[in-house]
C-alpha cells in the first residue's frame, strides 16, 4: 500500500464522527438510497430475478415488533441478493383490514356521538379512506426508519383500483366455475360488529362462567327424563334434540322417543350419535344446531330443525317466550332463575373456568350463528395447494412445518367469504327484481334495475391474490413476466393456514392463465412463491408473547430511537431461525448496540492506522497472522452463505458476530498493532490485509446492519464500486487453500497468550503491569515467528541481567509445551493473593467432592440421562484441574514468602 493510500485512509477516519450516533445519520442515508434508485426494480433487466411481496400490514395503526421482525428478515434477504447481482423487486403495500379498520373509524365517530348510519354507506366509506391516508403514511414512516429497501414506486393497497379489478376478476372466474356459492351455514358472529368474522379474528380466552346441569322431560325420577349440562343456558331456547351415544345402555329405551322441553314446552327427540362421549358428564348433550358448530353437524346428520333464536345484535328473538328482546347474557340469568324455581336445575358449578372465543376487534364473546353467507368451495383448490408442496414446486422452511400444512389443506372446510360491513370489496353479485342472480365482472355492467349484494368480501380474499395482483394481474405486465412467481414468502408460522393457504389456492387456480405463463418455461410451475420461510413468534425476554392489550411488548420505534435501527435489526435477525420463537428484550438490543459500536471503533482505528483494501501481496509474503485471518474470513463467508441460503438467519448472524468481535477485533487488530510497528513493508502489507478483511466483513454484515456498514464502507473504500455498499458486490469464494500450519500456529499463540493472561490475573497483576519473562520452548512449539506478538499481547518484557524467576506456568500446546518464567517480585501482595486463592480452593474442592459423590452413586448413574452425567463428569474434570492449579500456586506463594 502506498503512503498516499494510507494518508487517504487516515483522512477518511478523521471525517468519521468521534462515536457512532445512529440518530444523526440514518434518515439521511436512507433517503439517499431511495433517491439514488437503489431499491427500484427494472422489469426489463437481463439480470436473474429475485422478488418478494411484503406481507401487507393492516392499515389500522403503527407497526409492531412482529412487523419489524418480518421486515428485517425480508430486507436482509433482498439486500444480499441485490449485492449478488440479482434484479431485486421487493414490493410494498398495505391491507385495508376490513373489520379492524371499520371498527377504528366507528369508534372515532362514537366519541362524537355518531354512528356510521348517521352518514350512510357512501359518506362513511369516504371517512375511512381519509383515515387510511393518514394512518398509511405513519406506517411508511416507520418502515423508512427501519431501513427497509422496498420499491416505493410500486406501493400497492388491497383496495386500490388495480387490486379491486383483480378481486372482481377472480370472484367471477370462481363463480362461473361453480366454486363460489351462497348457503345458510354456521359462522362466527360478532354481535357488536354485527358481522361474521373469520377464525383468525377469534381469540380464545379462559373465563369464569357457570356449568348448569338441568333436567329435560319429567321432573319425576321414575318417569322419562335426561340430565344435560351447559355453560350457555340461553341457547336451550333453540334446542331441537337431546343426543346420547347409541351404545349407552342408560338411554337405550329413550332413543327415538321425545322429551318435554322445560321452556318452550315442545317435545324434542332423543337421537343417537357417535359424537356423544358416554364417559363425559351424564353422557347426554342438548343439541342447538343454529348456535353450536358440533350441534350443527349433528343436526345435519339427523335432519333436525335449526331455529335461530338471536338477532344480529345478540338479543333473543322469535322464540315465543318471555325472554324475547333480552340480551343473551341477561336471558342466561333469567332462564336459569326460572329453571331453578321449577326445580329443573340439578347442579350448578360456579365459577366454572372454560375457554370462550372472543372477537379480536370488539372484545365480546362471539356467537356461533346460522346465517346466509357466501362461500368458496375449497376441495379442489386446497388439493392443488397441497400438491404444490408435495411436488416440491413450493418448499416450506423448516420442513418440520409441512405436516401442519398438509393437516390443514387436506381437511379444509369451505370458506365463508362474506362480511356484513361497509368497508371492503363489495361482493360483485347483483339481484334482479324477480330474484335473478348475476355475477358482474370488472368490465361488465349490471342489468338495469338490479341491486348489488350489500356484503363485502373477507379481507383474506383480496390478500390471497397479493403475490400476482400487485404485479398487475389480470392484465399482462412486465412485472408478472419478470418477477412472478415470487422467490420467497416470509411470514410467521401462526398464519400458515389463514393467509398462506389462501394465496396458494388462488395462485394455483390461475396458474394456467396466459398472463401468468407468458415468458415462462413450459414445464415450470406457476405457484405464488418458490419458498415459504416460516419464522416463529416474537416474545419478550421472559418468553411472553408480545401483546399490546396485556402491556407486553415494545414499539420498535422506541428501540430505533434509543439504540438505533442497526441494533434493533441485529437483535431481531440474530434470533431468527426457521420455525423457532424469538425472545428479545432490552439486554439483547443493548448487546447489539455494543456490537455496532465495537465495529465502528475497530474500523475507525484501522483507518487511523492507514488500512485500506487493495491487491493482496503474495501469500508467501504474508505472515501467519495475515494468512490466518484471511482464511478464517473465507470460512466464515462460506458458513454465512450456507446459512442464509437455508434461511438460518440467526446462525449467519452468530457467525458474523463472533468473527467480527472475537477474531477480528479482539485478536487480529491486536496482533496487527505489532506488525504495524515493524518495517514499513510489513506494516503496508498488514494495512492491506486489514482493509480487505474489513471490506468483506462490512459487505457480509450490510444486509443486517445497513446504516453503520454504509458509513464505514464509504470511509474505508472512498465509495468504490459505484458509491454505496448497497450496490457493492457480495464477497465471492477466494479459491485459496487454507493454510493449516498458520492456523495451528495462531491457535497455539492465542492459547499461550490466554493462559499467560489468566496466570497474571491469578497473581493479581493489572493489565498495565509489564512483567519480565522468559519463554522457554517457543522454537520447539514452532512459535518463534510469533514471539513479538506473544510478548506484546501478554504484557511481557525481555528478561534483564537481574532477572529472577519467581513464578512459572507451563502451557501444553498442539505440538509441545512452553514454559513461561516470570519475575513477579515486588508486583504481588502475597498475603492477599494467598487469601484469595484459599477461598477459590475451597469452592473447587467442594465442587470436586460433590461431583465425585454423584459419579460414585450407581443408582444415580442408572437413572440420570447421558447428557446430565456427561456434564457432571466435565465439572469434576474442571474441579480437579482447579484444585491442582490453585494448590500449586499456593505452594509457590509459600516458597516465595519463606524466601523473604
Amino acid at each position: 500500500m502506498t503512503s498516499t493510500a494510507s494518508e487517504n485512509s487516515r483522512n477518511r477516519a478523521d471525517a468519521l464522527p468521534k462515536s457512532w450516533n445512529p440518530g444523526e445519520v440514518e434518515a439521511d442515508l436512507y433517503e439517499g438510497w431511495v433517491a439514488a434508485g437503489y431499491f427500484a426494480a427494472d422489469a426489463k433487466s437481463a439480470k436473474a430475478p429475485y422478488s418478494i411481496v411484503l406481507p401487507p400490514p393492516n392499515v389500522t395503526g403503527n407497526l409492531h415488533m412482529g412487523h419489524a421482525f418480518d421486515h428485517t428478515i425480508m430486507d436482509l434477504l433482498t439486500r444480499r441478493k441485490r449485492m449478488q447481482g440479482y434484479e431485486v423487486l421487493w414490493l410494498p403495500g398495505m391491507d385495508h383490514a376490513g373489520i379492524a379498520t371499520q371498527s377504528v373509524v366507528e369508534k372515532q365517530l362514537a366519541r362524537d356521538g355518531k354512528t356510521k348510519e348517521d352518514f350512510g354507506r357512501e359518506l362513511f366509506v369516504d371517512k375511512v379512506w381519509d383515515w387510511k391516508r393518514e394512518s398509511g403514511g405513519a406506517i411508511q414512516g416507520q418502515m423508512r426508519r427501519l431501513g427497509v429497501g422496498v420499491d416505493w414506486a410500486r406501493d400497492r393497497f388491497t383496495m386500490d383500483e388495480g387490486l379491486s379489478r383483480a378481486v372482481q376478476t377472480i370472484f367471477k372466474r370462481l363463480f362461473d366455475a361453480g366454486l363460489i356459492y351462497r348457503a345458510e351455514r354456521l359462522v362466527n358472529w360478532s354481535p357488536v360488529l354485527e358481522t361474521a368474522i373469520s377464525d383468525v379474528e377469534v381469540k380464545y380466552e379462559d373465563v369464569e362462567g357457570e356449568l348448569v346441569s338441568l333436567r329435560y322431560g319429567s321432573l319425576k325420577d321414575d318417569e322419562p327424563h335426561i340430565i344435560v349440562a351447559t355453560t350457555r343456558v340461553e341457547t336451550m331456547l333453540g334446542d331441537t334434540a337431546v343426543a346420547v351415544h347409541p351404545e349407552d345402555a342408560r338411554y337405550a329405551s329413550l332413543i327415538g322417543t321425545t322429551l318435554y322441553h322445560p321452556i318452550t314446552g315442545r317435545q324434542i327427540p332423543v337421537v343417537a350419535d357417535d359424537y356423544v362421549d358416554p364417559e363425559f358428564g351424564s353422557g347426554a348433550v342438548k343439541i342447538t344446531p343454529a348456535h353450536d358448530p358440533n350441534d350443527f353437524e349433528l343436526g345435519m346428520r339427523h335432519n333436525l330443525p335449526m331455529p335461530t333464536i338471536m338477532d344480529k345484535t345478540g338479543k333473543i328473538t322469535d322464540t315465543g317466550t318471555e325472554f324475547d328482546g333480552m340480551d343473551r347474557f341477561e336471558a342466561r340469568v333469567k332462564i336459569r332463575e326460572r329453571l331453578a324455581e321449577e326445580g329443573r336445575i340439578v347442579a350448578e358449578k360456579r365459577p366454572y373456568v372454560h375457554s370462550v372465543g372472543h372477537s379480536e376487534r370488539s372484545g365480546e364473546p362471539i356467537e356461533p350463528r346460522l346465517s346466509m353467507q357466501w362461500w368458496v368451495k375449497v376441495e379442489s383448490l386446497a388439493k392443488a395447494a397441497g400438491d404444490a408442496v408435495r411436488n416440491g414446486d413450493t418448499v416450506i422452511h423448516p420442513a418440520s412445518q409441512e405436516p401442519r400444512w398438509f393437516d390443514w389443506v387436506d381437511d379444509m372446510h369451505d370458506w365463508c367469504i362474506s362480511r356484513q360491513l361497509w368497508w371492503g370489496h363489495r361482493i360483485p353479485i347483483w339481484y334482479g327484481p324477480e330474484g335473478e342472480v348475476v355475477c358482474v365482472g370488472p368490465d361488465e355492467q349490471a342489468p338495469e334495475g338490479y341491486v348489488q349484494d350489500p356484503d363485502v368480501l373477507d379481507t383474506w380474499f383480496s390478500s390471497g391474490l397479493w403475490p400476482f395482483s400487485t404485479m398487475g394481474w389480470p392484465d399482462a405486465t412486465p412485472e408478472l413476466e419478470k418477477f412472478y412467481p415470487t422467490s420467497v414468502l416470509v411470514t410467521g408460522y401462526d398464519i400458515l393456514f389463514f393467509w398462506v393457504a389462501r394465496m396458494m389456492m388462488f395462485g394455483t387456480f390461475v396458474a394456467d392463465d396466459p398472463v401468468i405463463t407468458a415468458g415462462k418455461p413450459a414445464d415450470s410451475a406457476q405457484v405464488p412463491f418458490r419458498d415459504v420461510f416460516l419464522h416463529g413468534l416474537i416474545r419478550d425476554e421472559f418468553g411472553r408473547k408480545y401483546s399490546k392489550s396485556k402491556g407486553i411488548g415494545v414499539d420498535p420505534l422506541l428501540w430505533i430511537v434509543e439504540y438505533g435501527a442497526d441494533a434493533t435489526r441485529f437483535t431481531l435477525a440474530r434470533g431468527a431461525q426457521p420455525g423457532s420463537d424469538l425472545s428479545v428484550g432490552p439486554p439483547h438490543v443493548t448487546a447489539s448496540r455494543s456490537f455496532v459500536t465495537k465495529l465502528f471503533n475497530a474500523t475507525k482505528f484501522a483507518l487511523m492506522n492507514g488500512a485500506a483494501p487493495g491487491e493482496l501481496p503474495s501469500r508467501a509474503s504474508l505472515t501467519d497472522t495475515d494468512r490466518w485471518i484471511l482464511d478464517r474470513l473465507e470460512q466464515v463467508r462460506a458458513e454465512v452463505d450456507s446459512a442464509f441460503d437455508r434461511y438460518e438467519i440467526g446462525k449467519a448472524c452468530e457467525a458474523l458476530y463472533h468473527f467480527a468481535w472475537d477474531e477480528l477485533c479482539d485478536w487480529y487488530l491486536e496482533l496487527a498493532k505489532v506488525q504495524f510497528a515493524e518495517s514499513e513493508e510489513r506494516a503496508a502489507s498488514t494495512r492491506t490485509v486489514l482493509g480487505v478483511v474489513l471490506d468483506s466483513v462490512l459487505r457480509l454484515l450490510h444486509p443486517v446492519i445497513p446504516f453503520v456498514t454504509e458509513s464505514l464502507w464509504q470511509a474505508l473504500t472512498g465509495g468504490a464500486e459505484g458509491s454505496s455498499i448497497v450496490v457493492a458486490s457480495w464477497p465471492e469464494v477466494s479459491g485459496v487453500t487454507t493454510d493449516e500450519v498458520a492456523a495451528r500456529r495462531v491457535a497455539d499463540a492465542q492459547r499461550l497468550i490466554t493462559e499467560i493472561r489468566r496466570f497474571r490475573s491469578d497473581q493479581g497483576l493489572t493489565d498495565k503491569q509489564k512483567v519480565a519473562a522468559a519463554l522457554i520452548g517457543l522454537d520447539t512449539a514452532d512459535l518463534t515467528g510469533l514471539a513479538a506478538e506473544i510478548t506484546n499481547l501478554a504484557r511481557l518484557t525481555e528478561p534483564g541481567e537481574d532477572f529472577s524467576a519467581t513464578a512459572s506456568v507451563q502451557v501444553r500446546l498442539s505440538g509441545a509445551t512452553v514454559t513461561v518464567e516470570l519475575d513477579t517480585s515486588g508486583t504481588v501482595d502475597l498475603d492477599a493473593e494467598r487469601r484469595r486463592l484459599e477461598k477459590d480452593l475451597g469452592v473447587a474442592q467442594k465442587d470436586l467432592t460433590s461431583t465425585t459423590a454423584k459419579l460414585g452413586n450407581e443408582a444415580f448413574l442408572a437413572k440420570a440421562p447421558d447428557d446430565v452425567v456427561a456434564k457432571i463428569r466435565t465439572r469434576r474434570e474442571v474441579a480437579e484441574s482447579e484444585v491442582a492449579r490453585i494448590g500449586a500456586r499456593l505452594e509457590e506463594i509459600a516458597r516465595l514468602a519463606a524466601a523473604k
